[in-house]
């Protein structure tokens, strides 16, 4: 989650952060390493990751109930440069999803829900909640629309302090995104719902409930909900960056993350919570399969009820991340070698959390990802790799070398520059996701293949005939149609607001609270932005433009002028 993008503060808060993709040699797993060998393996890629000053993170690497590593770096308070330790809580995000699922699975082993009540049982008079079930809340399935997908409410609207009913009230009237069941998308609504079918069924707070069922029960005593002024003063200070700098956190009331995005805990408390959850001592086993185990519409998007299979380096894994202002998370089980992997950053602005608990987790495997050693290639080799490689109608990557650096592009998005790995093995800059040129008997390039996640053989793109599309060519603005674009555009009032200035013939566009980005002019109102993945569309006319369109990973944001 890059502060360079223009469209950051429209992300949602509580969403699931995309998966670190990994290189492709998923080799079968070695011998167990040493106890010292994964404990050495994680402190340096801890000290590597994250400076000493500076937002850091907590980790912590077990086997079974035996911790391999348990260390934070970075410091918790800046001002006061007080060093981040595993015992300081944190704002774990989405990881909540899991608890609230499980404590709805616990009021159905209860006889208090089943898994196929309506909602309107426990929100009565939810527009058509008579068609939706508690399960389609657990999955993503409900087709409501997500509160923190509403233009412009992570600005503002989020800092209120909301009853469960108040916050219900800012999302039951909004267009839904497909019928009950009828799809499947990450919804942070639908776990406000679960929440309030915990308040319903139980009598209690939901994260009072969960206190009572599982905090207390197991020992999680540094587990608990964020508006708890008792936790919160022991909880790491959260930052984000601006300007390239860490500053603190945005503001945001944590009534409003809910029962989906809204505990605190700590490494060693969620190493509890993982133990207890895969080893039958949270839900009967029944239930706990359903927890895991994707269905229906979810399978596709492999998301059970809070939590979702994965693999690393070939080896199954259970997982769930969080991302919420000032924090990102990652909780990660093996359910063969009994591996749990926790990873705890207080900047939502940092190194890829994913990617560190992805290594950490291969290096308790004994399948460790090997260090990338760049290879020379010659420059005619790296022309002969140029073209189009399709993948299905839609979808296409193209290499093109660009100041003799080999570039990929996929479709709707930004060349990213490659590093050779073998002469015809590239590695992305994430130091994961990886591509291979593949070649006929006669040594001509015929595809690529890309492999994902460095699970599975990969897919394959097939070279074409298509040629290069043409580079963007920056134009020379006249003063006239450089004078229309200055002012502040928002999406709706109160909502994200763009400013975009000109100083002499350069052209920069800046989102509340984040950096500025540049904007190259392609035509009198079309604009590419250098340091992001996006465009934007100035409307046409004599005086001061009257709105632009974003154009960002397949989305179209219209903002208006507001000065």
């Amino acid at each position: 989650m890059k502060s360079t993008a223009l469209a950051m503060a429209l992300t949602l808060c509580l969403a699931p952060l995309a998966p670190a993709l990994a290189q492709a040699q998923p080799a079968a797993a070695q011998k167990a390493p040493s106890d010292a060998d994964v404990a050495r393996y994680a402190k340096d890629l801890l000290e590597a990751t994250y400076p000493a000053q500076g937002p850091g993170a907590a980790v912590l690497v077990a086997r079974g109930d035996t911790v391999l590593f348990r260390g934070a770096r970075g410091e918790a308070d800046m001002d006061a440069h007080t060093p981040l330790t595993p015992t300081q809580l944190f704002r774990i995000g989405s990881v909540t999803k899991q608890f609230a699922a499980a404590g709805v699975l616990k009021l159905v082993e209860e006889g208090k829900v089943k898994l196929d009540d309506p909602l309107t049982k426990y929100v009565p008079g939810y527009p058509n909640g008579d068609k939706i079930t508690v399960l389609m809340l657990l999955n993503h399935t409900s087709g409501i629309k997500s509160y923190t997908g509403i233009p412009g409410y992570m600005m503002t609207s989020i800092q209120k302090d909301l009853t469960t009913a108040q916050l219900i009230e800012v999302f039951k009237d909004q267009p839904v995104d497909f019928a009950p069941g009828g799809g499947w998308k990450y919804n942070n609504s639908g776990y406000v719902l679960v929440g309030a079918v915990i308040e319903s069924a139980s009598g209690m707070a939901w994260y009072d409930y969960l206190d009572k069922v599982f905090f207390q029960p197991l020992g999680m005593k540094d587990t608990g909900y964020g508006g708890d002024p008792k936790l919160v003063a022991r909880q790491a200070k959260g930052y984000t960056e601006q300007g390239g700098k860490a500053v603190p956190m945005r503001i945001l009331s944590m009534t409003q993350p809910h029962a989906a995005g809204a505990l605190l805990s700590t490494p060693d408390d969620l190493l509890k919570w993982n133990r207890a959850l895969h080893e039958g001592r949270v839900l009967k086993s029944e239930l706990y399969s359903r927890m895991i185990t994707p269905e229906g519409a979810a399978a596709a998007s492999d998301y059970g009820f809070g939590i979702g299979p994965g693999k690393v380096r070939g080896a199954p894994t259970l997982e769930h991340n969080g991302g919420i202002f000032g924090f990102i998370s990652q909780l990660t089980y093996y359910p063969g070698p009994d591996i749990t992997v926790v990873v705890l950053q207080n900047t939502d602005d940092g190194p890829d959390v994913g990617g560190t608990a992805r290594r950490l987790g291969a290096a308790a495997l004994g399948n460790p990802y090997p260090a990338v050693k760049a290879v020379p290639v010659d420059l005619a080799t790296l022309k002969a790799a140029e073209g189009v490689y399709r993948f299905d109608e839609k979808t296409s990557r193209i290499l093109k070398v660009v100041d003799g650096k080999l570039t990929a592009e996929r479709t709707g998005g930004r060349p990213a520059v490659l590093t050779a790995i073998g002469k015809d093995d590239y590695l992305y800059p994430d130091g994961f996701n990886r591509l291979t040129l593949e070649r006929d008997a006669k040594g001509v390039i015929t595809g690529m293949r890309f492999f994902q996640m460095g699970e599975g053989p990969g897919v394959v793109g097939d070279r074409t005939t298509e040629a290069l599309p043409a580079d963007p060519v920056a134009v020379k603005l006249s003063a006239a149609a450089l004078a229309r674009l200055p002012g502040v555009y928002e999406v709706a009032p109160g909502g994200p607001a763009m400013t975009v200035t000109v100083e002499g013939e350069a052209v920069k566009a800046q989102l509340t609270g984040q950096p500025p980005v540049n904007l190259r002019a392609t035509s009198a109102t079309l604009f590419d932005a250098v340091e992001a993945p996006a465009s934007l569309e100035f409307a046409a006319g004599d005086g001061p433009s009257a709105q632009f369109t974003l154009r960002q990973n397949g989305r179209e944001i219209v903002f208006k002028r507001k000065s």
